[in-house]
């Protein structure tokens, strides 16, 4: 018995509509494929429950059609396993975007594999250059005095002490200044539900 045509579509939030991948898988095979697996998740992770049950459900001689690499996986490292994965267990895995097909190991293309490879490498090197630009960016803020970085939260100690101060008749604008914080994040601490042991 020949095995079944599965899709895999994903969209990163319930808000978005996958039906342009549907069309494109649509369109490609010519016909509806015998089972649709979609997720609404980031791809991030492989942690999805669309995910998880197209590799439960796969089988030998089934085929697996995804509109393009970054819809199964954001990381060359998780696109590299899931696609060793799936061809080891007898499953042709296909990217219509970039049209490349993964056959099983024992078919397996080489000139597809290099391709994943190289279009891996190059993936990671343009994550690298995203990370080195950031970098060069906060360097440059912080250069000219306006990068803060992450702002600073207050322990229950300093709350109480800012309780006790501003109890005292001692202006909030002064406790921030003292705690080394802005009065947002002293505002914020003093509210009902805050870490604070002592209350206002």
């Amino acid at each position: 018995m020949p095995g079944q045509v599965l899709a895999y579509v994903r969209v990163s939030s319930v808000d978005q509509n996958p039906d342009r991948q549907v069309a494109a898988i649509r369109d490609a095979l010519g016909r509806e494929p015998d089972r649709w697996f979609t997720d609404h998740a980031s791809g991030a992770s492989t942690d999805r429950p669309a995910l998880t049950a197209t590799l439960q459900h796969a089988r030998d001689e089934d085929t697996l059609v995804v509109p393009s690499m970054d819809r199964l996986a954001r990381s060359v490292v998780d696109l590299d396993r899931l696609v060793t994965q799936l061809t080891g267990e007898g499953v042709t895995v296909r990217f219509l975007k970039e049209g490349l097909i993964f056959q099983p190991t024992a078919r397996a293309d080489p000139l597809a594999i290099f391709q994943l490879q190289v279009m891996g490498a190059f993936a990671q090197l343009e994550r690298a250059l995203i990370r080195d630009r950031q970098r060069e960016g906060i360097e440059a803020a912080k250069a000219r005095g306006v990068y803060r970085g992450r702002r600073r939260s207050l322990t229950p100690e300093q709350v109480d002490i800012a309780t006790a101060e501003i109890a005292a008749g001692v202006p909030k604008a002064v406790v921030a200044r003292r705690l080394g914080v802005a009065r947002q994040t002293l505002y914020s601490a003093l509210q009902p539900g805050s870490v604070s042991t002592t209350g206002v």
